[in-house]
């Protein structure tokens, strides 16, 4: 039995009806009507005046109803044109949670397209999410900190981000439709998309899993679809058509804009073009010259068409291009996108209606190009028929506009559930500055929320039908960060180091909020740490308490009169490992410090460098006795304060000599070291010698001189 099919194609300029009889496989167009606006009454695709649209309708039902009988179902398609496309990106912080699952990506697409959702509710100052449609999406580029990779299954890092292309229908689109078609007593049996409509009827489902471009040229835009993967993966549109070739000719010939309408369409069939301008005066052209001259509009056509499907693909060219529409008739178009895309020339060609398969038509019908999407409506209608579905997410009813295998993602679309929903919160993280650095510790990830479909698990690309029911539970949420002084530390930090024979297990000396704390300290928000690490030899002495010994690592040196005395041979020298280093030499864990003790300069050692004597010595012999005589010549002062002769100068001590005693050394100084006296009970005189020759006890005198006092007894007379 013959099914009798009716759909309307209501376009920019004009609307199409179409008789269709289907007879099991076969399809046989009986007849076509096509009426032009007599208003401005659609724009964009979308219908503008209702009332104008619904009295073009009428006319064509009554004209086709004259030859067809009743006709009371209609398929339409919402055009290409009406489609809106937004290019949006999601980066998230992956850090220290487990591997990327499959879940985990559906989840971040789905952030990303409803970011494009609200992308677009801002261009068009619309607040409810639910006026647009999502009829399609696809993944852009996936980037692991930053750099670009194939996908981001099982991967870890920092960062996460996905960069999609999504495409929308604005809900006022699908309303428009369905209030002209009921002014028009008409009940619409199926909706569709035109790109979808040509697409059914020109690209089998067997060869939808190769990446195909369709594009629809019409009269004032381009429409283009892109299959991949057995699904239509991206919607687009041009402002650039048919009617910039017509505005080019009438441009260059001066022409009426019907008339270069004319000329236009001549160019497909005659070598010689007819043209009349506004002066009146008719003149043959040559078709190559008329060509030449719009060439340039065929060229900007080419390039407006081949860089959206570029950015639709991701910026790669598709193994083939098909051509709808009157405007793919335009001449040298085909050769001039294989160009933009780099193609051969045998991968772009135009398709008419001969490309249906089993399709058959009334002699009166020509098989032109822009006849496919009308057709392809009427047997998309059959073969995909668009339906509304009705479900619930968290009790809430969800109407879904069927164009596509349906997920519970595009139910969370259409019933406003934020991606971020799909996710426990994450705890509160600490904001931390070390050594001037801010350092940020993020709390723990949220758990993922859990999705049921009728009861089931299931997944955000878990497939719905009408009345399912859809429940999320929502995820726990992460715990606040924690973290101490040790764990923000790097641990090479910490050393086992030994120092002449004694381990000792150095810590670096950390203040927080200028307060020294031990390593265990649990840090707060805003805290300011301090890390004073210990990376030298003169850092493992001054933390170990070994001041004294750091003092004698550097070169010896004291201060005499402002002048620095420097002393290397009173330097000690540190080994590390039994290798000679100096005190800023690195030190990691297990070394072994050794160091020769050296001793410290006398006040003795130090004024003999100064060939100064601080003593003055002298040796004579008296009365046939060696007698050493000895006095303080100078004083020696340590940093202010005297001290003895043998007494030991630290390291960068200031040094002072004052002269004390320079008189010289006279007879009678003798006495004072000598044991010698005069006899008590001696009676008589005495005679003083030096070296054998008289002398007296205020004489100087010097070293080796023999010193003697002759004794005369007195003689007592008889």
């Amino acid at each position: 039995m013959t099914n009798k099919l009716f759909a309307l194609d209501i376009g920019t300029r004009s609307v199409v009806g179409i008789i269709l009889e289907q007879l099991g496989d076969q399809y046989h167009v009986s007849d076509i009507l096509v009426k032009e606006h007599k208003e401005r009454a659609m724009v964009d695709g979308q219908i503008h005046n209702v009332l104008y649209v619904a009295e073009l309708i009428k006319e064509i039902k009554a004209e086709l109803e004259q030859v067809h009988g009743h006709l009371q179902k209609v398929s339409v398609a919402a055009a290409g044109r009406a489609l809106k496309t937004e290019q949006a990106s999601v980066t998230i912080s992956i850090k220290n949670r487990p591997i990327f699952t499959e879940e985990d990506i559906n989840r971040l697409e789905l952030q990303a397209v409803q970011q494009a959702q609200q992308q677009l509710l801002q261009q068009k100052g619309d607040a409810k999410n639910n006026h647009y449609y999502c009829v399609g999406y696809s993944v852009l580029h996936f980037r692991l900190d930053g750099e670009e990779i194939g996908s981001l299954l099982d991967q870890q890092g920092d960062e996460a981000t996905v960069e999609v292309i999504a495409t929308f229908l604005p809900r006022v689109v699908v309303e428009s439709l369905l209030a002209a078609l009921k002014r028009a007593d008409l009940e619409m049996e199926a909706l569709t998309l035109e790109p979808i409509a040509a697409i059914n009827v020109l690209i089998p489902p067997t060869m939808r899993r190769l990446n195909v471009a369709l594009v629809d040229i019409g009269a004032g835009t381009s429409d283009i679809a892109i299959t991949d993967k057995s699904t239509v993966v991206a919607y687009g549109m041009v402002p650039t058509a048919g009617d910039e070739i017509t505005e080019a000719l009438s441009d260059h010939y001066l022409l009426d804009f019907p008339i270069a309408e004319t000329a236009k369409r001549q160019m497909h069939t005659n070598d010689e073009i007819l043209i009349q301008d506004i002066l009146g005066f008719d003149q043959y052209f040559p078709r190559e010259e008329v060509l030449q001259a719009i060439y340039p509009a065929i060229e900007n056509l080419a390039k407006s068409i081949g860089e959206e499907i570029l950015r639709l693909n991701n910026q790669i060219a598709p193994k083939a291009v098909m051509l709808v529409g009157g405007g793919s008739l335009t001449p040298n178009l085909p050769e001039e996108i294989c160009k933009i895309l780099q193609l051969p020339t045998n991968r772009v060609a135009v398709r008419d209606v001969n490309a249906i398969q089993n399709l058959t038509r009334a002699e009166h019908i020509e098989p032109t190009p822009e006849l496919v999407t009308p057709i392809g409506i009427a047997i998309a209608a059959q073969k995909a028929p668009v339906h509304y579905m009705s479900l619930t997410v968290n009790e809430q009813v969800v109407r879904l506009f069927e164009l596509k295998e349906m997920t519970v993602g595009d139910a969370f679309l259409a019933a406003n559930i934020r991606a971020k929903q799909l996710y426990g919160k994450p705890g509160h993280g600490l904001s931390i500055t070390v050594n001037g650095q801010s350092i940020f510790v993020p709390g723990e990830h949220g758990q993922a929320a859990q999705i049921l479909v009728n009861g089931e698990a299931a997944s955000t690309k878990t497939q719905i039908k009408s009345g399912d029911k859809i429940d999320l539970i929502p995820g726990l949420d992460g715990a606040d960060a924690k973290v101490s002084v040790r764990e923000i530390i790097d641990g090479a930090t910490i050393k086992s180091i030994t120092i002449q024979e004694n381990l000792h297990m150095i810590e670096p000396r950390v203040h927080v909020n200028g307060t020294i704390v031990n390593l265990d300290t649990a840090l707060v928000d805003r805290d300011v740490v301090m890390v004073e690490s210990i990376e030298t030899i003169e850092d493992a002495f001054k933390h170990t308490n070994n001041l004294m010994q750091l003092q004698q690592f550097n070169s010896y040196c004291v201060h005499i009169e402002g002048k620095p005395l420097y002393l290397p041979e009173f330097s000690s020298q540190p080994s590390i490992n039994g290798k000679p280093v100096k005190i800023n030499y690195p030190v990691q864990n297990g070394d072994i410090i050794t160091f020769e003790q050296s001793s410290l300069p006398t006040a003795d050692q130090i004024a003999a460098h100064l060939d100064i004597l601080l003593e003055e010595k002298v040796v004579v012999t008296f009365q046939n006795e060696q007698v050493e005589l000895m006095k303080q010549a100078r004083e020696f002062f340590v940093n202010g304060h005297v001290v003895e002769s043998r007494s030991t100068v630290p390291n960068g001590a200031t040094i002072k000599i004052l002269e004390k005693d320079m008189s010289k050394w006279i007879y009678q100084d003798v006495f004072r070291f000598s044991t010698w006296q005069l006899p008590t009970t001696f009676k008589g005189s005495f005679t003083i010698l030096r070296n054998g020759q008289p002398s007296m006890f205020d004489a100087e005198i010097f070293g080796g001189d023999r010193l003697e006092i002759e004794l005369s007894e007195q003689t007592v007379s008889q």
